[in-house]
This record gives C-alpha cells, structure tokens and sequence, in this order.
C-alpha cells in the first residue's frame, strides 16, 4: 500500500505536476501527473529522477554558529542580535537579504515582508535577478507591468515558434516535448531557432539561425522595419491599442534598413534572414519564446523589447497561439516576482517609486518603516559587501559563491563580511563554506506551499515526507527572526496558508483591475481549500474564479492610458570584435541533465551519468588555431579568472566562440566555475549580468601524469592538481591529473583509497618507467574502490568498470581484467548514458543501429526504450543515426 501525493517539480519555470507515491518501507516513486495541465504526466529526466535525490546524507541537519551546532533559539538569538547591531550602528542599509528562486512564494512574501517593511531597506535581491530580470523590466516597460501574455496552451495553437536564446529541448525538456508534439500533429508548425550554437533544439528546427552573439536585437529591429514594408502592421490594433510606433520605427531602421545590412551585422546569410522575415510575416500565429540567450545580457532589455515591438506592430498579442513569451529559469521565479522579491520592486507588483504604494503597503502590514528608494540589485550587492556597505548578509536557498559572474571576488567579499548567514539544506556548498551561521532548511518533499510557473500558473508544492532533524521552513526561520526583533504581532504565521492568504489580500488591495497581478479569490482560502488548491493561472479574482489563459485580449494594457508602449531600441555596440589577449568570445549555459550547482542533481547516479565533468565546446577551426585536441584539458582564462575542463571539439559552435556549462563548483570540481572566468556586467536597466559574452583565451594544459578512481566513499583527491567528481550507482567517479609525479604510487594510492584501518584486499600493477599504475581494494571479495593512473590521456574505457561495482563479488576473470583494463565481455561496456530516463547508453544504441537496423527513432524507442522517456535525448539519437 502507498500514499500518492499531488506536488509539483523543483527544477525549472514549466511548472510539472508531480505525484510522488510513498511505500510502506519509506521509498519513493516519481510520476508525472496526468491531469497537470502543465505536463499532463509528461516529465524530463531530472523530474523523473527526483527519487534518487531525496537521501538525507549531506544535508544540513542542525543549526551551526562559528563552525560549531547549536540549538535554534541561540542560532536565532544570534542572527536577531546582528541584525539589530548593524542597523544600530551603521543603519538599515547596512544589511541584505539575498534569496532565490528555489524558495516557495510564502517564503519569499515573508522575507520580503521583514526586509522592507521592518528592518526598512530595500537591499532584498535574488537569483532570480540572473536569470529574468530583463524580462521583468521589458514587460513593464511594454505593458506597465510585469506581465506574461502567453500560457503553453499557445504553443500548440501557433503555426509558427520562434525559439530566441532557448535551448528547450534541454533547459524545458516537456515544453519541448509539447512543441515537438504538437509539430507531429499539425506538419505545417514552423519552428525557427535563433542561437549561435547548434544546440539538440536547433538541430529539430525548420530554420536555425546562428546568430553572431549579442546581435539580436539587431535582427529583430530589422525584421520591424520588414514587417512594416510588407504591409504587416495590423493599423487598427496599432492605432487604439499602443503608442510610439513610428518612433520605434524610425529608430530601428538607422541600424537595420534592408536584410542585407541585418544579415551582415548577425553574421548571417540573407537568405536565412528573409526566410525568417518571410515565415514570420505570412503567419498570424506566431509565439516568440525568449529565455536565458536572450534575457543573459547586458543589453537584455533593449532585445525583448525589440521582440515585443515586432509582435505589437502586427496586433499579435492577447489571442490563442500568438505572442512574446518569456520562459523563467528556476521553479519559483514568477512568484519571487509576484511578492516584491527583487530590489526594485514591492509586494504584489507594486512600485517603490509609487508613493500611493509605498503607503498602501505600509497600511496592510502595519509597517514601522518602509525604504523610499530601490535596493541594491545583485550584483551591486556584492559590490557593496566587498567595500564594507554591507554589514551583514543572510543567503537563503542559493549559491552565489558560484552563480554570480565574477565569483572569484564575491567569494573575497563574502569572506571579509562581519556576519553571514546562510539558510540552505545541504551541509556542504561553496557559499555555505563561508557562513558564520548556518540554518538548516527544509527542502522539496519536506516543504508545503505555493509556487508560479512561466505561464502564470500557481501550483501546490506539498510535502510527503518527515522532517528530518533539526531542519525547519525558510518562512518559519525568517518569522522566528522578527520575533525576535520586537514584530511578533505582524509575524504570527503557523502555517503557510495564513501567509497565502496574506498575499492574496495585498494582490487585491485597492485594485480594482489597475495592477495585473491579482489573486483576492483566494483571499479567505480555507486551510482545507489551501490543502486542495489546484493550479490556475492568475489573474484570479470573482470576476475570473477560473483563471486567465492569456492577457491583453481585450487590447487593454496596465499603463496609465490603457496603451501598450514601442520601445525604440538601438543596438547596442557588438561585443564580437576581436581582443588581442583574450580573442574568443564566452557563452554559458546549462547541460541536459543538470539543475544548478548541481546540489540535487549530482546526487543522482543516471543524471551524473551524461555528463561526468566541466567541459568547453569550442570549433575545430579555433581548436586547430590553438593547438586543442578532443579529450584533452584545457585552460580558459580571462580578466577574471581562469578553469581548467575538458575540450570537446565540435562544428556546433560557431567559429571564435566557447561554450562551458555553468553547474560545476568546488564540491564537484577543482576549477571548472565558468563564472570565475565572467566580469560582472549588467543590464543598465535590469540589473541583469552578461553570461552570454565573456572574453577568454584557450590553451591546452599538459600534466604528468592523468587517471581515474571510482570508489565506494567519497573521497577527496589529494595530490590532483585536477579533479572533478560525479556520482554512480553506488560509488563515485573521479577523473583526475596532476603536475607531479609522486615518489610512491602505491602509497599515493593507499591515502587515497585504505584511509580506514580496516582488513582489505589489495591488487596494483606498477610500471614505473612508462608511469603507469592500477589498484584495486577489495572488501570482502567486493570491489570497493579502484584507480588507473597513466603519462597522457591513453586510459582505459571507464564505462564497463561501471558495472562490476554492482557485483556482490567478483569471480577470477573479473579481477584479472579489472588490472588489464580491458573488459572481459564486449557486452558489459555499454558507453557513455544517453537515455537518463532508461540509463540507455552510447554503445548500445550504435549496436542497435549497426546490428540491429534499428533506422529510426522511433524503432529505438521501441526495441530499446532510449528516447521514449522525456525526449531530451532524441537530437543526440538523431545524431547517432546520421552517423550510421
């Protein structure tokens, strides 16, 4: 017998629908939930994966001040005391919230609540600041408000998908999967990508378009200024619903006169640029969907708002399967938005720089303070951490150690802060290292409460597991602080519900239809109705019980005449001109499989499995300009920093660019944070860095020796100058090299893999003179732990060693093997995952193209599952079967 409990995925802005099914025995099965309308039981590897990351080793399970556990009330006695000590003596700006969009909406309201309302400033930003807040200032610049038009419905409904800087097939795997779908239904769907990597969505687009980086808006102020010389302009909608068209008009065609000018500034052919042109033109339905690609620059601003003008100028906006659609990153980054979580904004979309509000929100929460001006926005943030503005810091629920560009400095700034506190869930990330006070948090299936995905859609995260430990809510940890800072009455929360209704309330307050987010329907929620809510998309309100599918259907805006604003836009200066030192231009992303720093994902064996360590991706021409060869370990430097990841050599990059993954941090890896390699410039307008255009130089770095070591326990890889870490089932796997060649390879070997006095069994292989050497420790006849050591990058296959950890014991021929390197059954190497769904891998798949004839997805899919899972696999099966 189980209990199946409705929840909701933790990773990205889609928003699935989860049921998690708990047994007798404690384990936990993962499902997609078919009556979601989000997924409608659709999931992508790492929801399906959830199960394998909900063990409790390496969590933070107790409160720890100075490095030593403590009970909650001293932890809180502490956090309480140097809050009030520096807003005393320096003021309240002396102190910063800095949260994210892994916290639950009832969280953030709270934090929000007691940062500006209470303490008084407005220093409360968030992650989220990394990876939407262009889109925010765009909308609102467009619309008067931050607000999403389109839902996922749309993307079924358009006959044509502009995909700008989103690789969905890997960053919104079901979404993906929804337009894939849906292209299958209806043939005539266009699909247009626009990115300058061949990403797996690119490779399944009618059209890619490999742009030069940052030139987008470039591309689509030129296809405005088509739009209108085609006749496109919907005059009507135009005439009674916006303003400044011919002004933006005017602006775009300084920069983009005619397609031959455009193709040229984006590094395009023209051909390419008028097919799109065309396609766009000739199609009522279209969606542009824009994510990090485009949001990621320090110009993101001025390239939505280019977007929205082209779909403003065809009336293309408020009806079914049309109109610009920005997808979040994190799971609750629209709700961070919705409760004022960014610096510049209050509670329940309403403004700092609105008097009416500020007072407004002072009145419902019978605030003693409320800061009259914007906060500091991230990056700033730190800026004045660094020069000793800031006092003190507390960090809830994210890494900015590694998810802020420049991290090396943050990690210096947080370093000389006088107090940092840190509420998070796992006892060991690169932030956390450097916290006076930690707290421990609750995490998914542990937590209950409301979060808001892409398409405005609020869904219940609900918990079905125990609390472990001392592990309690954010929004209860924030509560327990202000009662201690003398606002007990204002705080009195028990349950979340009672902050859901708070939020609800303040989003209807002296409404009246004049701000975009409204929920007051759920303003006198029952604790039963809270329990039962299922997802909707606001606005919600008496006159919309049901929800709101899409907005500005009625051609009614939220500025102050009703009318939608043209943005005049200018391109800004392109960033691809060449450096002299650093000549390649640096693009950061996430991989398939991979959420983050990696904090959840790296926990699960099939999802560490694609990607074993920090890579760049860079074009054989620039390989062959500097000397890189496949496999091999390269160091990127910049201004800022430098890494050292593997060189993977492939045409999908364009030529003078490199692409690293951005998940890699000091508990996975010795130095693969691309965002050390990252300046910390931002947006003007939204405070957005750049994580799209970086400066570097490449350069192959020679070691000494190279190897491997999968082993039982985690370990910590003395003596490697390089390392990085992934988990397997049942063990984990190291890829290492470092400068020097120890005196004693067995004794190098030992501190590694004996670090117990327990009784062992023991084989190596030594040849000192070709520098090579294998071990292997054995605990009662099970392989416990294994390293290879070799002079270049000539190691045997790792993948069939795999296989042998799931052995209770191993026989003769196994052993002999183990130190030849060499498998003993062709069959047992089955190569690197590709299906993480089906944990399907390469050599597998080869065998049943090759021996098989298995010729098409769709037969792999049925004779080996691989691809039928969350499809995100499918562009790289498609690959395989090209390549015969």
């Amino acid at each position: 017998m189980s209990c199946a409990v409705k929840t909701t995925c933790p990773y990205c802005g889609v928003g699935c629908g989860v049921i998690a099914s708990r047994d007798v025995a404690g384990g936990v099965t993962i499902a997609g939930d078919p009556e979601h309308p989000s997924n409608f039981g659709r999931l992508c590897s790492k929801g399906s994966a959830l199960g394998e990351t909900l063990d409790t080793a390496g969590r933070l399970l107790q409160p720890m001040v100075d490095g030593r556990a403590c009970g909650w009330e001293a932890a809180l006695d502490r956090v309480a005391d140097g809050l009030q000590r520096a807003i005393r003596e320096h003021g309240p700006d002396s102190v910063a919230f800095y949260v994210s969009g892994q916290l639950l909406t009832e969280d953030y309201y709270v934090a929000n609540k007691l940062m500006k309302g209470f303490i008084g400033s407005a220093n409360i930003d968030t992650n989220s600041r990394l990876c939407m807040s262009s889109a925010v200032a765009a909308h609102k610049r467009a619309f008067g408000a931050d607000a999403v038009p389109c839902g996922y419905e749309d993307l079924e409904r358009a006959k044509l998908i502009v995909l700008a800087g989103s690789n969905a097939a890997w960053c919104h795997p079901v979404l993906y999967q929804r337009i894939m779908a849906s292209k299958q239904q209806n043939p005539d769907l266009q699909i247009v990508t626009i990115d300058p990597r061949a990403t797996p969505t690119a490779e399944t687009s009618d059209l890619h378009l490999a742009i030069r980086p940052g030139s987008d808006a470039l591309l689509f102020n030129g296809l405005l200024v088509y739009l209108e010389r085609q006749g496109e302009r919907n005059e009507l909608f135009v005439k009674q619903a916006t303003r400044e068209s011919e002004t933006a008009l005017a602006v775009a065609a300084v920069d983009a006169p005619d397609i031959e000018r455009v193709a040229s500034g984006c590094g395009l052919a023209p051909e390419a640029v008028e097919r799109f042109y065309r396609l766009f033109a000739r199609t009522e339905r279209v969606v542009t969907v824009y994510s990090q690609g485009i949001n990621q620059s320090s110009s993101g601003v001025d390239k939505i708002n280019a977007i929205i003008n082209c779909h403003l100028l065809t009336g293309r906006i408020g009806r079914p399967g049309m109109g610009p659609f920005s997808l979040t990153g994190q799971p609750n980054a629209m709700g961070g938005r919705e409760v004022g979580g960014l610096a510049n904004q209050l509670a329940a979309h309403m403004t700092l720089d609105s008097e009416a509000d500020r007072e407004r929100v002072k009145r419902f929460w019978e605030a003693p303070a409320m800061p009259r001006q914007e906060g500091l926005k991230a990056v700033d943030l730190f800026d004045a951490i660094e020069a000793g503005r800031i006092r003190v810091l507390w960090v809830m629920a994210t890494n900015p150690a590694v998810s802020l560009p420049d991290s090396d400095r943050i990690r210096r700034a947080l370093k000389q802060c006088e107090l940092v506190i840190v509420s998070d869930c796992m006892a060991a990330t690169d932030t956390l290292e450097l916290a006076h006070i930690r707290l421990p948090a609750t995490t998914w299936g542990e937590r209950s409460g409301t979060v808001t995905s892409s398409e405005r859609r609020i869904s219940r995260q609900r918990a079905f597991l125990e609390v472990p430990a001392e592990a309690r809510p954010d929004w209860w940890i924030i509560s327990q602080v202000a009662h201690r800072l003398g606002h007990a009455r204002q705080f009195p929360y028990q349950h979340p519900g009672e902050i859901f209704r708070e939020h609800a309330a303040l989003s209807g307050l002296e409404n009246d239809g004049r701000r975009a987010f409204d929920i007051s329907l759920y303003a006198d929620l029952s604790d039963a109705a809270y329990e039962a809510l299922t997802p909707r998309q606001w606005p919600l309100t008496a006159a919309t019980p049901t929800g709101t599918p899409r907005l500005f259907g009625d051609g009614e805006f939220f500025t102050a005449d009703g009318r939608a604003r043209f943005v005049p836009v200018s391109p800004a200066a392109p960033r691809h001109l060449p450096d002299r030192d650093y000549p390649l231009t640096l693009n950061s992303g996430r991989v398939r499989d991979h959420w983050h720093t990696m904090t959840r994902t790296g926990l699960s064996p099939r999802l560490a499995s694609h990607t074993i360590e920090p890579y760049v991706e860079l074009h054989p021409e620039d390989a062959a300009r500097y000397a890189v060869t496949e496999g091999a370990l390269v160091c990127i430097e910049s201004s800022t920093g430098s890494a050292t990841v593997r060189a993977r050599v492939t045409p999908a990059q364009r030529p003078g660019s490199l692409f690293m993954p951005m998940h890699w941090n000091g508990q996975f890896a010795a130095t693969g944070r691309v965002n050390a390699l990252l300046p910390g410039v931002t947006d003007p307008l939204s405070g957005q860095p750049e994580f799209k255009q970086g400066r570097a130089r490449v350069a192959e770095r020679w070691f000494a020796w190279y190897g491997f070591l999968f082993s039982r326990r985690q370990l910590q890889p003395g003596g490697a100058d390089y390392w990085a870490r992934s988990r397997g089932a049942g063990f984990w796997r190291y890829e290492m090299a470092g400068d020097q060649i120890p005196e004693d390879w067995a004794g190098m070997a030992r501190s590694y893999l004996c670090s117990e006095g327990r009784e062992v069994g023991w084989m190596e292989y030594s040849d000192r003179a070709a520098n090579r050497y294998r071990a292997a420790r054995f605990v009662d006849n099970t392989l416990e732990s294994c390293l290879f050591i070799g002079p270049d990058l000539q190691l045997p296959p790792r993948d069939w060693i795999e296989a042998l950890f799931a052995k209770a014991s191993l026989d003769a021929a196994e052993r002999a093997s183990l130190l030849s390197g060499r498998a003993p059954d062709k069959s047992a190497d089955v190569g690197r995952i590709v299906c993480a769904c089906h944990s399907i891998g390469e050599k597998r798949i080869q065998e049943g193209i090759r021996v098989q004839g298995l010729n098409s997805v769709k037969a792999i899919a049925e004779e080996l599952k691989a691809g039928s899972g969350c499809g995100s696999c499918v562009p790289e099966i498609r690959a395989m079967l090209a390549a015969g």
